[in-house]
């Protein structure tokens, strides 16, 4: 038993961190219909700007914050300088333009930084707590955490606020949006802020347990849109279920099989979505009439 919740642990702790990098997907796809697959470099420009920036002799959560909102400001330049000149362009353009962000964000961090892992302390020290005879870190209990609280907080934006219900508008007709005074320039840039500020803070989160490089975005890319995928992409909360389910069947699949599968149980993942249910878990089905 304490084998298993030792598991169930470690599938909660990194699941938490693929269900950030998930909302960053939904957030982009809700105003734009378009999959951001640069959002793993958010999460690898949070651990290390974060890191730069502590070990150049700043305070933790001051070098975390400046991580956050220089990885929000480099989204919204991304934004400006690669999406909205291509508006209006085939959906593979922009998700191939997101492809090319990506690879210049991962060299150009190997550029700035360096090749070498790092990472930094966790913010409530490394003794780890004991429940049921396994244990987890406390930093674990922060990720956690902050999924949920992104979460919420997501949840509150789309659902009770003005602006969240503009962004949705946006994705469900661009036009009629303009029409009805929605600036839907200001909504894109804000949903890349948001988004790249998200990602950064997984990073920020997670970094002191599974430490960061430069090369390390296009796993959480891959996980965390396996995860948007399996809960119904452009859900949060299918978001956030489908990062702790991918989580979860990682490291089932680490301690029951061999950790020689688990990187393949995403990928088995989004298969078996899109043969047998392309909505996602929370995903609305929809017709289309031709």
């Amino acid at each position: 038993m304490s084998e298993l919740l030792q598991f169930l642990f470690s599938g909660l702790t990194v699941g938490a961190v693929y269900a950030l990098v998930a909302l960053g997907f939904t957030i982009i796809y809700n105003a734009s219909d378009v999959v951001n697959f640069a959002q793993g470099e958010f999460v690898m420009l949070g651990g290390m700007i974060t890191w730069f920036a502590h070990a150049a002799g700043l305070p933790l959560p001051l070098a975390a914050l400046i991580a956050i909102v220089a990885t929000a400001a480099l989204g919204v330049a991304i934004n400006k300088l690669a999406i909205e000149p291509a508006r209006g362009a085939p959906v593979v353009s922009l998700i191939i333009i997101t492809i090319g962000a990506s690879v210049f964000l991962q060299g150009a961090a190997q550029l700035v930084f360096d090749k070498q892992i790092h990472s930094f302390p966790a913010f409530s020290g490394d003794t780890p707590l004991r429940i049921g005879g396994a244990t987890i870190q406390p930093q674990s209990l922060w990720v956690i955490g902050g999924a949920l609280v992104v979460f919420a907080g997501l949840w509150l934006f789309f659902t009770r606020t003005l602006l969240g219900r503009a962004v949705l508008a946006t994705s469900n007709n661009r036009l009629a949006a303009q029409l009805v005074g929605i600036n839907t320039n200001f909504v894109m840039t804000l949903s890349f802020a948001l988004s790249a500020g998200i990602g950064a803070l997984a990073g920020v989160l997670a970094t002191p347990i599974t430490l960061t490089a430069y090369n390390v975005g296009i796993g959480f890319a891959l996980k965390g849109f396996a995860g948007a995928m399996l809960g119904g992409m452009g859900n949060p909360k299918g978001a956030l279920a489908g990062g702790f389910l991918i989580g979860l069947i990682e490291a089932l699949t680490a301690g029951y099989l061999s950790s020689t599968y688990k990187e393949a149980a995403a990928f088995v993942v989004i298969l078996l979505v899109l043969f047998f249910m392309p909505q996602g878990l929370f995903g609305r089905k929809s017709t289309e009439r031709v």
